[in-house]
């Protein structure tokens, strides 16, 4: 009886924890929308359509001038919300779960003495379940912030795209692609930040900002060249292969287009991550303190 009594309270914890992490990170998601969604505006359009913009100033001026705010740099914040809740919810979530599989598994005794190669591997198995949320409404939301570049360049009459909106662009694209067209650092740097005999919980909110923003500069260098040929074959619906596509990118306008739309991504990427992570720290830390930690 005690032997049940012991699993079943180990199982509600564990519950608990997850509900705790899912809440932390879809807060941590909605306030990295609204930070950095202007900025992510400007790097679609620039990764998509280059030559209509002479920098990133000049595409950020110009979107204003032309939409506003709400529906020029602010285009795509529904799906980019229910994208970043539903990615970073489960990313936190699932790392979490991540973390304590694999202390498990090498048998460390608490997931805080994990090495920071250990939480990266749980971060890399946490990603991969994110992964299979963002597909859809990131698809959406790149298609409505490049939306007049698009219509445009096929010399088709602008539409606002408030008169579109994301759910009339979600059934336009199942309708003529079907389902199957939506699918067309920071540990290390917690662990550098914290002193000895101190735990990364407790290094302090402007240390957490500064892993958030590192790990989030870090991951977009990496990934960018991928990131440009996401967004062209989502925005432009593009049925050449990614390796293709990243071909003709450097073939025709050279390496260096691989990268357009770089520097508001860094820029953006600094406050946006860092807001994320402080957001997810802090309201995990408020929530274990009302709720308990057992």
């Amino acid at each position: 009886m005690s032997e049940y009594t012991e699993k079943d309270s180990q199982r509600l914890k564990n519950i608990k924890s997850g509900l705790i992490d899912f809440i932390a990170g879809s807060l941590g998601g909605m306030a990295l929308v609204y930070v950095g969604q202007p900025l992510d505006t400007v790097k679609v359009k620039m990764q998509t359509f280059p030559s209509m913009y002479k920098g990133m100033v000049n595409c950020f001026l110009k979107t204003l001038r032309s939409d506003g705010v709400m529906r020029g740099l602010y285009a795509g914040t529904v799906p980019a919300l229910v994208a970043n809740v539903a990615e970073n919810s489960v990313l936190f979530a699932a790392y979490g779960g991540c973390q304590k599989a694999i202390s498990n598994v090498l048998g460390v005794e608490k997931v805080e003495n994990l090495t920071s190669i250990q939480n990266a591997w749980a971060g890399f198995f946490a990603a991969f379940f994110s992964s299979l949320t963002l597909c859809p409404t990131e698809l959406i939301k790149c298609k409505l912030q490049a939306i007049k570049e698009v219509q445009m360049e096929i010399k088709g009459p602008v539409t606002a795209v408030g008169e579109i909106g994301s759910w009339r662009l979600t059934s336009q694209i199942i309708r003529e692609h079907g389902v199957r067209g939506l699918f067309t650092g920071y540990e290390v740097t917690r662990g550098l930040l914290t002193k000895p005999n101190q735990s990364k919980d407790d290094i302090g909110w402007q240390k957490t900002m500064v892993a958030g923003a590192v790990g989030g500069t870090v991951l977009w260098l990496v990934i960018f060249p991928a990131d440009v040929v996401k967004s062209r074959i989502q925005v432009k619906n593009l049925r050449t292969p990614a390796l293709a596509v990243m071909k003709n990118i450097v073939k025709n306008e050279g390496i260096s287009s691989l990268y357009n739309g770089l520097k508001p991504t860094l820029i953006r990427t600094v406050p946006a991550t860092a807001t994320l992570f402080v957001t997810y720290e802090y309201t995990k830390k408020l929530m274990l303190d009302v709720f308990g930690n057992s």
